[in-house]
């Protein structure tokens, strides 16, 4: 007769494992925060459609070709920068952080698995502006593999710097950086806004900007079908490595 012993393992889960399950839930997660999903989608379609049909600024022809690419580095931005903040500053307030923080899991992997989440969002996105922008008559040019490349290296960058301000602030205070930022970058960053229109200096500044290289690079490849320059990729490689290190060993479960 064979006996059973049903004994705990009393060893955490591997990583991987961990990092999967994980993405599962940010991902459950997101798709019922229905007013933030509608926020980080509605706001880049709207920019889009608003700045290409109406004659509101002096932007390049033709105008929809020019704001595509900004457009789309503005719903990374929303996406894995504003919305992952704020959700996560209020996860901290009401305890779930705390709560995670008593589990076997690492930082790092909270942060990769929302960094995860926040991609499949993004896939969504980009269908939409990419099905809007075609329908107001967007010609892409380039290679779709760099425009992902830059997509994912920017959605990197942008989680990083949203959870690591997420970790160091609490939550109101977080939600009142995290949307200054964000107005702040659409405004300097090329998005809609060319940044030959401001000063020498000023462009020297905006140029190291997470923003300004991912629309200067996404721009590079579907308005000119050129190769991205090498500067825009290692301005978002820095903002990517040197944000989610600092948020790894800076991020507070409470």
């Amino acid at each position: 007769m064979t006996t059973l012993s049903f004994v705990p393992a009393g060893a955490a889960a591997p990583r991987a494992r961990q990092l999967v399950a994980q993405t599962r839930v940010e991902i459950e997660l997101l798709a019922r925060n229905a007013e933030q999903l509608l926020l980080t989608i509605a706001i880049p379609t709207v920019v889009l459609v608003l700045f290409a049909t109406a004659p509101i600024a002096d932007l390049p022809h033709p105008r929809v070709d020019y704001l595509v690419p900004g457009v789309l580095a503005l719903a990374v931005m929303s996406t894995a920068f504003t919305g992952q903040a704020i959700a996560t500053g209020f996860e901290r307030r009401y305890g779930v952080l705390r709560r995670l923080g008593t589990t076997p899991m690492p930082r790092l992997v909270l942060i990769g698995a929302k960094t995860l989440a926040v991609m499949a969002v993004e896939v969504g996105q980009v269908v939409l502006l990419v099905g809007v922008g075609l329908l107001l008559g967007w010609s892409p040019t380039g290679s779709p593999l760099t425009v992902a490349g830059l997509l994912l290296l920017g959605t990197a960058a942008f989680s990083g710097l949203g959870l690591l301000l997420a970790g160091i602030l609490r939550a109101e205070a977080t939600l009142a950086a995290a949307n200054l930022i964000y107005v702040v970058l659409l405004v300097l960053g090329g998005v809609v806004f060319p940044i030959a229109d401001f000063s020498a200096g000023m462009r020297h500044v905006l140029l190291l900007l997470p923003i300004t290289a991912l629309t200067d690079g996404l721009r590079a490849v579907l308005r000119h079908g050129a190769s991205v320059p090498l500067r825009d990729w290692l301005t978002l490689l820095g903002w990517a490595a040197g944000s989610i290190g600092l948020a790894s060993r800076t991020f507070r479960w409470s």
